[in-house]
């Protein structure tokens, strides 16, 4: 029977573990910390469950509206940290749950890579060698860090320790629009802060179609969250007991004081320290490198998830994983990154995947765009969230749906109706001519997939 040895826990390696178990292999899973890594303890999971009383703190100040007639008191921030710990609880031990079930043994210690097949792992100040016909590198990634000045004052946190923050500040500043920045201000905003976002590109989420970012400029314009972009943040220094945010904007210095700073600058591969240099693996800078294979440059040592860079998503890992160990265990498979859905947990949601226009139009090809707006689809206006819209691209020349873009209520959800598109390489006239429920929020992607191809009927 093969053997693998997975160092790290996280959405790659114990998806990773279970797939292996279920081709055949013995397994054996190193883990540092709690298993479910950082998307269960300190990312995907307790930031969602935190966003999730922050919408309905938002709800409750909208009552009104819906006729219900309640009167807000306040946001009892200990009870939105204990419900959010005890989520996370929930969530990690199913993953623990799922190992004894599959019957992956689960060493619970740092590991490093000694020989190309062996891992050593220490626990408790004691070592022990497990060796195996091949190893997967799945350590994941830690909070990115600027090299810049006062960044290690008190009031400077990570997006890993502003999960566990007190009490509600009064004021925030966020370095970085990101996905992890806009989704903190969505929280620290309807919880009642004076949230301050500052980016050094020009716009908000600027991964994403230029029109999606612009939409959420205007909602969170209308929710006073001030946004400094094209902002270059130079350090930050302490006056008068708390933390300033030093930057130059429009070609003068500036500074926002606040009584808490998020650095939201993204993730770095957690590589250090595990044996990578003298086992003879290539990097690129901090990550692994790998090919759509998962294979790094040494034969039988595999490596996904953040570890190799790239997409740091948790559901990237997760198939990054399943691609590992099929080809360690001599199922020929590779990594496919043409429909990978990008989830961006704001009000409004944003749903992206394939190309956007603009990177469509930097390959020179000829395309087709529709969009539609939740303002006039019936569903969103009964449920009084009008925010948003739902933007398709189409290849002129094959007719075949190569992006969308979502930003409105669920856009999360509604994204994967354009993921399966591209995935099974359907046309717009295909996704247009599917029939969908009435009145639902799926109904703006029909439209925008009929908007494409010049025959929306309600635009």
């Amino acid at each position: 029977m093969s053997h693998i040895v997975i160092l790290g826990g996280g959405p790659a390696g114990y998806v990773a573990a279970i797939r292996a178990k279920q081709l055949g292999a013995d397994v054996t899973l190193a883990e540092m910390d709690a298993l479910g890594g950082t998307c269960t303890n300190r990312g995907c999971i307790p930031s969602k469950a935190m966003l999730r009383c922050a919408e309905v703190a938002r709800e409750a100040h909208e009552m009104d509206q819906y006729g219900v007639e309640v009167e807000f008191k306040s946001v009892n921030w200990q009870k939105v940290l204990q419900r959010k710990d005890q989520v996370v609880s929930q969530v990690r031990k199913g993953v623990e749950f799922l190992m004894k079930e599959h019957g992956i043994s689960v060493i619970q210690g740092k590991g490093r890579l000694v020989e190309p097949h062996a891992v050593e792992i220490e626990t408790d100040g004691k070592t022990e060698t497990v060796e195996g016909n091949s190893v997967l590198l799945a350590v994941g990634s830690v909070p990115a860090r600027l090299p810049l000045p006062g960044f290690d004052l008190p009031g400077v946190l990570s997006s890993d320790q502003i999960l566990n923050i007190q009490q509600i500040p009064e004021s925030i500043a966020i370095i970085g629009a990101g996905p992890i920045g806009v989704e903190f201000a969505d929280v620290f905003n309807s919880m009642g802060s004076k949230v301050t976002i500052i980016e050094l590109l020009p716009r908000l989420v600027p991964l994403e179609d230029e029109e999606i970012s612009a939409e959420l400029a205007r909602s969170f314009r209308r929710r006073r969250i001030e946004v400094f972009a094209s902002a270059k943040v130079s350090g930050v220094v302490e006056r008068d007991g708390r933390p300033v945010v030093q930057f130059e904007h429009e070609g003068k210095p500036r500074g926002v004081a606040a009584e808490v700073v998020l650095s939201a600058v993204g993730r770095w591969p957690n590589t250090e320290g595990i044996g990578l240099p003298e086992a003879g693996i290539e990097m690129n800078r901090r990550a692994i490198k790998a090919n759509a294979r998962m294979e790094t440059n040494v034969p039988g040592v595999y490596a996904a998830g953040d570890a190799i860079g790239g997409i740091l998503l948790a559901h990237v890992a997760f198939q990054e994983g399943r691609v590992a160990v099929a080809n360690a265990l001599g199922q020929g498979t590779e990594m496919d990154y043409r429909a990978i859905p990008s989830v961006t947990y704001t009000h409004p949601e944003i749903g992206s995947t394939g190309l956007s226009e603009a990177q469509a139009n930097e390959r020179g090809m000829d395309t087709k765009v529709g969009r539609f707006y939740f303002r006039a689809a019936g569903r969103a206006v009964a449920e009084g969230h009008r925010e948003g819209m739902a933007k398709i691209v189409v290849d002129a020349a094959t007719g075949k749906v190569i992006g969308g873009h979502v930003i409105g209520p669920r856009a999360t959800d509604l994204i994967h109706e354009v993921v399966f598109a591209i995935h099974t390489g359907a046309t717009a006239k295909q996704l247009g001519e599917m029939v969908h429920g009435h009145p639902t929020l799926s109904e703006p992607v029909k439209e925008a997939t009929e908007d494409a191809l010049g025959v929306a009927i309600h635009k």
